[in-house]
């Protein structure tokens, strides 16, 4: 067949259509096979599709059109592979070598150089020797040249004098008030977010329950440790690792909150598969981490800065999307001080981390300044009480602000 169509793919179960992002190749361009054509956007991440043979490519779908997967985005025409043959360069044009006639050969070094009393006269009387036509031997500028240019220079233009004008009152400034509005169509992400959003608050019986957790502990275990952990394993240990294993141990001692609502039915994990909420320019994307309870701190870290860095540049595969049986979130690092994060269904509950901030609280009796974080657990009331979703809180803050319990599984 000389022509060949592409079609979109089947990128998995949950997905039935895509958003054709861009082109990377012209329409009519020769392309050969493998090479990326375009650029689709699905529900959960971005992807390219490359070229199955090669040829010369005929656009079909258009930029920002939605396409069913099998639908036609693109032609190649193999026959064109053959004749598009390459070119010899084209023949350089030939330099013309300079003939005796074309040369000036009355210019040499010595030409418009001026000599050394020459030079001193026009330095004093503030002459370029650039303006000056040198009557010597080969155009040397000599020392009767320098002192004709000297004295024919014009004289400089005098400055006129600005009189000081009596100063008028300015007018009033007029503020301008822009009324210009520009509409841009949602990207295909932030529909998918903003109907799961939806669907979460209006198909959940979500409450939210508040705590706060000294986090005196953690930091001063960090400061002790931080140099080492660095020295050991060439990354620095962060404060959602310690959150995540300490996640990880109490869900699985409390398993409603680790659970799932699917019908009447409850699905019940042995395991603690932890999603992060990940910010990207293009939207929030909730990659999971599985089996948070059988890593060590360095295995979450480095698991952590390759989904931030995969997220970031929209690299994340569709099966690093998928999954989790929880969620971890930090406002924090943005200044957030309290939120009431909204669950990522079909999970029951997550968790909301913020800001640290020192604060006067009470310790046996006395008043001290510690640094402070809340802690937000937002949690489906369908499947987990509101005394589980408590205990679970208070477990988590305990773990925290004695991170030994932690260590030695206490």
């Amino acid at each position: 067949m000389p022509v060949i169509e592409l079609k979109i793919p089947n990128l998995g179960e949950s997905i039935s259509s895509v958003t054709f992002s861009k082109w990377l190749k012209p329409d009519g361009a020769t392309v050969s096979m493998d090479e990326p054509l375009c650029e689709i956007e699905t529900e959960k991440a971005n992807q390219e599709l490359s070229a199955d043979s090669a040829g010369k490519l005929t656009w079909v779908a258009k930029e920002g059109e939605d396409l069913a997967v099998g639908a036609l985005f693109a032609k190649i025409d193999t026959d064109a592979a053959g004749s598009t043959a390459a070119t010899p360069a084209a023949t350089a044009p030939a330099v013309a070598t300079p003939t005796p006639e074309t040369t000036n050969t009355s210019t040499n070094y010595a030409t418009g150089f001026p000599s050394p009393a020459a030079a001193k006269i026009l330095e004093e009387g503030q002459v370029s020797g650039d303006q000056v036509k040198g009557s010597g031997r080969d155009g040397r500028i000599t020392k009767e040249d320098a002192q004709k240019a000297v004295e024919n220079k014009p004289a400089p233009t005098p400055t006129p004098t600005v009189e000081k004008a009596t100063p008028v009152a300015a007018p009033a400034a007029t503020t301008a008030f822009s009324r210009n509005e520009r509409r841009e169509r949602l990207t295909r992400m932030r529909r998918t977010i903003a109907k799961r959003l939806v669907s979460a608050k209006n198909n959940t019986a979500m409450l939210t329950t508040f705590n706060e957790v000294d986090m005196t502990a953690v930091m001063q275990l960090r400061e002790k440790y931080q140099e080492a952990f660095v020295k050991k394993y060439g990354i620095k240990l962060g404060f959602m690792s310690i959150f995540a294993k300490a996640c990880a141990k109490v869900l699985l001692e409390m398993p409603d909150v680790n659970a799932a609502l699917d019908g009447d039915d409850i699905i019940f994990h042995d395991f603690a598969d932890i999603s992060f909420a990940i910010s990207t320019p293009t939207g929030l994307v909730v990659p999971p981490i599985r089996n948070i309870e059988s890593l060590k701190f360095s295995d979450i870290e480095f698991k952590l800065k390759e989904l931030a860095t995969k997220a970031k540049d929209g690299k994340l595969s569709l099966e690093e999307m998928s999954g989790g049986t929880f969620t971890i979130t930090n406002g924090g690092i943005f200044g957030s001080l309290m939120s009431t994060p909204i669950i990522n269904e079909p999970q029951s509950a997550i968790l909301g981390m913020h800001a640290i901030k020192d604060r006067p609280i009470v310790v046996e009796g006395e008043i001290k300044i510690r640094p402070m974080m809340y802690l937000a657990l937002s949690y489906d009331h369908r499947v987990i009480d509101g005394s589980t979703s408590v205990t679970f809180l208070v477990k988590v803050k305990n773990l925290i602000e004695d991170p030994i319990a932690l260590l030695m599984d206490l």
